[in-house]
């Protein structure tokens, strides 16, 4: 329908060129050869083709020889044609004519076929960059669909995957498509839909997308008539939409593979972690319960009540793991969600040396005068100070107490826990919050550092280890200030 407009547009070009350039000869006739006024009625033939192709350049010759052969051709007005001079000159005329409506039709043919080649590799260029970056299944399908449909311009392209043994549609451009459109193209379970290339019998394109021989899935077009150029740019389109879901496909595969490698190794590191941190309390217990087992009235009631004391202790540290053990899964499973109030920091510090006080005896908390309060989850800020106690606690030696100073730092409160231990190497101080049932030379491990740091950063706020004043560790940390509500009342 679009070539036979522009036939007719190029017919009418042609006609008013005719007559346009006959009117203004006519007054100038005398004064014109025969030769001159058909070099001029070639204007109108050039016209024709430009706009309407070959068949409008032969109807522009057909008008140009009746307006040469009644007006310049004597006798005028009439058909007739007087001398073999003037026979000649019309044969001449529409031989001329007729080359040069077949050069400028041929030219534009070849103009139209590079601007076609040229968008043809524009659009494959913009889709092969579309298709190569790293994107979601659900987004490169719709930008495979879309893209087909701007170039062919069906009334419906279908994207196709492959659902057990059938085909479901994935992804679709154009006009919605009919239920009994998608019931053809994605039959009910139990009818087995090949994965072929063909036009069917409704008249639907469907062309099988394969990478390395094995089907990946099927593209449909529906409304489209293509010529064989327009054919092998679309199977150049479904290869490269083709590797494009391969290349998905095996990116999940390898992010899949990559998820379960990292759970096994989250796993090993957790089963570490935790036999780590359960041995020591479970060892005391049984040796305390072993020892109660065995008396027969040796044990003096102070022993008895150490023994109890440490059974009571060590319970308390398991409970700890316990629920560390269960943050821990907050964490992974991301449903850790912080309840912030505006507390001030020494209740922190009190808080965390009461939950330890079975195990660390010796603490000394210093916080500056100027102190604001803090804007956090109190129970996981009081978390983040005991888990860090208690880590220092196994590394002080018994004589020195474990020292928690608080002071302010570029608009941030700094809470800081020293230890006079072993320290932790400089190589050391990145991989000391990972979970892990060990690290470096002095043993720093288990979960508590790894929730610290974890609930540290859930606040956006930052914690490190470095060197304490005198030798030993200093982990630090930081909390955000709070805004205490003024009273207007």
């Amino acid at each position: 329908m679009t070539s036979v407009r522009r036939m007719l547009a190029g017919v009418l070009v042609a006609l008013g060129g005719v007559a346009l350039l006959t009117l203004v000869m006519l007054p100038f006739r005398p004064h014109f050869s025969v030769a001159t006024a058909g070099l001029v009625l070639i204007l109108p033939v050039v016209a024709g083709v430009s706009v309407g192709g070959l068949a409008a350049g032969v109807a522009a010759v057909a008008l140009g020889f009746v307006a040469y052969d009644l007006f310049f051709i004597p006798p005028y007005n009439t058909l007739s044609v007087g001398s073999a001079q003037n026979w000649v000159a019309l044969v001449v005329y529409v031989l001329v004519m007729l080359a040069v409506a077949r050069v400028v039709a041929t030219l534009q043919e070849a103009r139209a076929q590079a601007r076609r080649r040229e968008e043809e590799t524009r659009r494959l260029y913009v889709l092969s960059n579309l298709l190569i970056r790293d994107q979601p299944l659900g987004e490169l399908l719709e930008r495979i669909a879309s893209t087909i449909e701007a170039s062919f311009r069906p009334r419906w392209v279908a994207v196709l995957l492959p659902e057990g043994d059938n085909l479901g549609v994935a992804a679709t451009a154009g006009e919605m498509l009919t239920e009994d459109e998608r019931q053809r193209l994605s039959p009910p379970p139990g009818r087995v839909q090949s994965l072929r290339t063909g036009r069917d019998e409704a008249e639907v394109i469907r062309i099988a997308l394969t990478a390395r021989h094995e089907p990946v899935g099927m593209i449909a077009l529906a409304g489209v008539s293509l010529d064989s150029d327009e054919w092998d740019l679309l199977r150049t389109y479904t290869n490269q939409a083709a590797l494009a879901l391969e290349r998905s496909q095996l990116h999940r595969q390898v992010m899949r593979t990559e998820l379960l490698e990292e759970v096994d190794r989250l796993r090993d590191a957790l089963m570490g972690a935790v036999s780590h941190d359960l041995r020591t309390p479970l060892a005391s217990v049984k040796a305390a319960v072993s020892t109660l087992r065995r008396d027969h009235g040796a044990l003096s009631p102070a022993d008895r009540a150490e023994l109890l004391e440490m059974i009571e202790s060590q319970s308390d540290n398991l409970d700890r793991l316990v629920a560390n053990l269960l943050d821990m899964t907050r964490i992974r499973s991301g449903a850790l969600e912080l309840r912030r109030v505006v507390v001030p920091v020494a209740e922190v510090v009190d808080e965390a040396v009461h939950a330890v006080a079975n195990e660390v005896s010796h603490v000394t908390a210093t916080l500056a005068d100027d102190l604001p309060p803090v804007d956090v989850d109190q129970v996981l800020m009081v978390q983040v100070l005991a888990n860090l106690l208690e880590n220092a606690a196994r590394y002080s030696p018994d004589a020195r107490p474990i020292e928690v100073e608080a002071t302010t730092a570029d608009g941030l409160v700094v809470v800081a826990v020293r230890d006079h231990g072993p320290g932790v190497p400089f190589a050391e101080r990145e991989r000391v919050f990972e979970m892990s049932s060990g690290v470096g030379g002095d043993g720093r491990a288990g979960l508590g550092l790894t929730i610290a740091k974890a609930f540290v950063e859930a606040h956006g706020q930052t914690i490190g280890v470095g060197e304490a004043p005198g030798g030993g560790a200093e982990f630090t940390f930081t909390m955000p200030r709070g805004v205490v509500p003024v009273d207007n009342s």
